[in-house]
């Protein structure tokens, strides 16, 4: 049997081939990243989400009991025929829509949420939001004296008590009150304010009475405004009323949407005041969507129908409330 031969590898061609084989090697190992190293430090866990919302779970719980809470309980009411004396008092039944079907059909809700709309846009949106901007920029004018005694007119009406500030207004506005006088003085006879133009009468007095509030915060936004760009504006050949509207306006945007929303939102829930002036009448030329539900459920025993009402009133000043969020927000700067 012939043997095949075999052959031995010098050192030399060994120690070659390693060689040649080594920068392969080293490339791949070099490119090769080391492995990350998990700290656990930037990485969210739901025991970490836990306790970054522990702080804020007092305000949640005095939301809910406070807030939310009475909410779900009044929307509940309205889908029963709750009473306010007798059995349905202590034994409510559960009536579904039956509470909106008839309110939509009734006249008077229609009535009354007209008036409502009419009182908060002349009220609060034109009425207090215009003459607070307006006695806010005079005073910025004005000499020291004469803003102190304006500022001090326009904010006892604000710090005055609503039932107190109701009487005198009714004192103000009756037929024998201090308007009739004046206007006798002057050669004009006396008209009945509170019967022949009761919407009119509590639109002026709520526009009295909240006044004090815009005109705090818009001036509160005027004093921010820098003098330098006013100075810049004129010298370019601006005047007054173009300063104002072109300037002015547009910086103080931010707080003009804030005052918006709070004063509407504040004036679709007054209740006092028209109550104490007017009660809603004569007949129902003055019953707002407040008055009207104080009038069913308490005066006419209807708490369910009422609380309906109630939620109505509420819908409306969410309505305004996402207008005023969605549409009149400020852009970013």
């Amino acid at each position: 049997m012939r043997r095949r031969p075999t052959t031995t590898r010098s050192p030399r061609s060994s120690a070659r081939t390693r060689s040649s084989r080594s920068p392969s090697v080293t490339s791949a190992s070099a490119t090769r990243s080391p492995a990350p190293v998990h700290t656990g430090a930037g990485r969210r866990t739901p025991l970490r989400e836990l306790l970054r919302s522990v702080p804020l779970l007092p305000a949640v719980v005095l939301l809910v009991v406070f807030l939310l809470g009475p909410i779900i309980y009044a929307i509940w009411g309205s889908l029963t025929n709750r009473a306010l004396t007798g059995y349905r008092a202590a034994n409510p039944e559960f009536v579904g829509f039956d509470n909106y079907i008839s309110l939509f059909t009734d006249p008077n809700f229609w009535t009354a949420l007209v008036l409502t709309v009419v009182f908060v846009l002349f009220s609060a949106i034109i009425g207090q939001n215009v003459l607070g901007l307006g006695v806010a920029a005079l005073m910025r004018i004005g000499s020291k004296s004469v803003n102190s005694v304006v500022g001090a007119l326009v904010v006892v009406a604000w710090v005055m008590p609503e039932i107190v500030a109701a009487f005198a207004l009714y004192a103000y506005f009756s037929k024998d009150g201090t308007l009739n006088a004046l206007l006798e003085g002057i050669g004009i006879p006396a008209v009945s304010w509170l019967i022949e133009y009761p919407m009119f009468a509590v639109i002026l007095a709520n526009v009295w009475r909240g006044t004090a509030f815009s005109m705090l915060v818009y001036g509160a936004a005027l004093n921010e405004v820098p003098p330098e760009v006013m100075e810049a504006a004129q010298i370019d050949g601006a005047n007054a009323a173009q300063r104002f509207f072109l300037i002015t306006i547009p910086m103080i945007r931010r707080s003009i949407s804030t005052n918006l929303m709070l004063t509407t939102l504040q004036t679709l829930g007054t209740f006092g005041l028209i109550w104490v002036m007017t009660k809603g009448g004569p007949g129902v030329s003055s019953s707002t969507l407040p008055v009207l539900a104080y009038q069913e459920a308490f005066q006419y025993s209807q708490i369910g129908y009422g609380t309906a009402i109630a939620a109505v009133t509420l819908v409306l000043g969410a309505i305004f409330a996402i207008f005023y969020i969605r549409i009149l927000k400020p852009e970013v700067d």
